[in-house]
């Protein structure tokens, strides 16, 4: 996992969004944390602030809003309490290693628009997002590799 300073501005498209993801298997969305955040990737420099304000705002906000709705990556506050991005590839380590994250902070985060326009955030708990394939993945995965992949979160 990368280091929190921000990288140069790479982030233009909804491809490069989910590569990035992919890359580093875990994000903060816009937070500074333990991990990379997202918004100061596509930013290009870190944000002072709030990133609403930041000239690429409504770049951010657009894609951010394709990551959340992206299948392969799970929306959560693992990191601190701020929410977070891990991709599909580092969901069995995340599950190997639950115990030792606040059971709050592994709930799946989906962002749904209601009829009326707003925005609603629908929490699934945790296990109940976990699929069969990926919980048997979990199982086999021993904690030192599991803690390899994830364990700077633990820090």
């Amino acid at each position: 996992m990368a280091l929190t300073a921000a990288p140069p501005r790479t982030i233009v498209t909804g491809r490069q969004a989910i590569a990035f993801v992919r890359k580093h298997g875990v994000v903060l969305e816009s937070s500074r944390g333990k991990v990379v955040s997202f918004a100061e990737a596509v930013a290009g420099a870190p944000i002072k602030g709030n990133w609403w304000s930041h000239s690429k705002g409504r770049e951010i906000f657009a894609l951010t809003r394709l990551v959340r709705d992206c299948d392969d990556v799970l929306v959560c506050r693992v990191a601190d309490g701020k929410v977070t991005f891990v991709h599909r590839r580092l969901w069995p380590a995340l599950i190997r290693l639950a115990d030792r994250f606040p059971r709050g902070g592994l709930a799946r985060l989906r962002e749904e628009h209601t009829p009326s326009g707003r925005h609603v955030v629908r929490t699934t708990s945790f296990p109940d997002w976990v699929s069969r394939d990926v919980a048997v993945l979990a199982r086999k995965l021993g904690e030192p590799e599991a803690l390899a992949q994830i364990g700077r979160l633990l820090v």
